[in-house]
């Protein structure tokens, strides 16, 4: 028998703290195409919902549904940005078993949220169209990688793909893919940043624009 060294109290700590970081993470990446499935519906299921309001008569009840419709699409975008973040971090992406473009969709989405911000997407059609495609790359880059890379790791047939597209089996691509993401996500924030604090106090004596309401959206939606 060899003898054993007792762990510490501080080392047990560190490597309860260590193993749940990577059981979470790992838990995050497993859970966000879900997440993303909903988030895709909830954006494409736009014209059911403009149907559904034309055949409403009590105002009230469609703008009700109209601003939960809203409040739940927009909200799983956000969500899915914040889950999705996590994969900016280094230590995490580089040391986890992470799908390699999982940063690039975390860029992209952020992409198809500042079109959003600035634009209507539900009143302009082009803007609409932008977000769409957006939302459609950032989901591929990060799904894809995921069921051909984490989840089909074990699969043979497969041959050396599964591990091309995790972090930690392709490491030089992933430090490009990583720094890159990191620096086009920053530099879209700073540019973001630039834009609001220039027209600080010029929209000042404008008047603001009236909430679109769920029959104008529907009528938006029949013109086009």
């Amino acid at each position: 028998m060899y003898p054993t060294k007792a762990l510490s109290g501080d080392d047990l700590a560190a490597a309860l703290a260590s193993g749940a970081a990577g059981w979470m993470v790992l838990s995050v990446a497993a859970v966000l195409p879900i997440v993303w499935a909903f988030a895709m519906t909830m954006h494409f299921a736009r014209p059911y919902i403009m149907r559904f309001l034309g055949t409403l008569t009590l105002r009230f009840g469609g703008d009700v549904w109209w601003l939960s419709y809203v409040l739940i699409r927009d909200g799983l975008m956000v969500i899915t940005l914040g889950l999705s973040l996590l994969f900016l971090f280094p230590n995490l992406y580089l040391k986890l078993g992470l799908p390699i473009t999982a940063p690039l969709a975390t860029v992209v989405l952020f992409w198809a949220l500042v079109v959003k911000l600035l634009r209507d997407a539900d009143e302009d059609p082009v803007a609409f169209r932008l977000v769409s495609l957006l939302l459609v790359g950032a989901s591929a880059l990060y799904i894809v990688p995921q069921i051909y890379g984490m989840e089909a790791a074990d699969q043979e047939y497969l041959g050396n793909l599964p591990s091309m597209l995790i972090s930690t089996s392709n490491l030089s691509v992933a430090r490009g893919i990583l720094w890159i993401s990191i620096a086009l996500f920053a530099l879209t924030g700073f540019l973001l940043f630039v834009r609001f604090f220039l027209r600080i106090g010029r929209d000042t004596k404008a008047t603001p624009a009236p909430v679109s309401q769920p029959q104008d959206a529907v009528a938006a939606t029949n013109s086009r």
